[in-house]
């Protein structure tokens, strides 16, 4: 009788705690690092894996580098092989906490908040401080998203001087996610 009380308690205990837990595997990670007069630089990533606590508001993303898609194919191949060198660095990850989170505070209305964390890519972590993003529930799913810029030069990424000025140095970079319950 011991036993299966206490097995009746341990699967509660363990689904109580992936009701907190909120996440996608089709996330939205998107850059641009276009200048004026030349060819666009942008890149979309349909695959992101991300997850939300919405007990404490700790967030993670991952996304594998070599799934962003460029428009240009050639692009997308000097990208992987001589910029985000993603044989080497596979993948990137951003893992933060958003401020003042507050699960039950959530709506059909956006909210805004901010998120501070630290984003890897290309083998560096660096930490950002303030992103801002939105938040709301429809139809049971958390919709998280929002914008940051990042410099290329805080990742120890050589731009090569025959190109330096087709890239900006400056790297804008949109998420989107709709998070489903665990």
């Amino acid at each position: 009788m011991k036993k299966i009380t206490f097995l009746i308690l341990v699967l509660i205990s363990i689904s109580a705690i992936g009701q907190n837990k909120y996440l996608t595997k089709t996330g939205l990670l998107a850059f641009e690092a276009s200048v004026p007069s030349f060819e666009e630089v942008a890149a979309k990533n349909n695959s992101v894996t991300a997850i939300l606590n919405t007990e404490n508001g700790e967030f993670a993303a991952l996304a594998l580098v070599k799934a962003f898609r460029f428009k240009n194919a050639l692009m997308e191949e000097h990208f992987n092989e001589n910029y985000a060198e993603s044989d080497s660095h596979p993948k990137t990850t951003f893992k933060g906490k958003i401020e003042n989170f507050n699960f039950d505070a959530l709506s059909e209305i956006d909210r805004s908040l901010t998120i501070d964390g630290s984003l890897t890519f290309h083998g560096v972590t660096k930490e950002i401080k303030e992103i801002s993003l939105t938040l709301k529930v429809v139809d049971g799913k958390i919709i998280l998203s929002g914008s940051f810029k990042v410099l290329v030069s805080d990742f120890a990424i050589d731009i090569p001087k025959i190109v330096a000025n087709k890239l900006s140095d400056e790297v804008s970079v949109a998420f989107n996610f709709e998070l489903v319950k665990k």
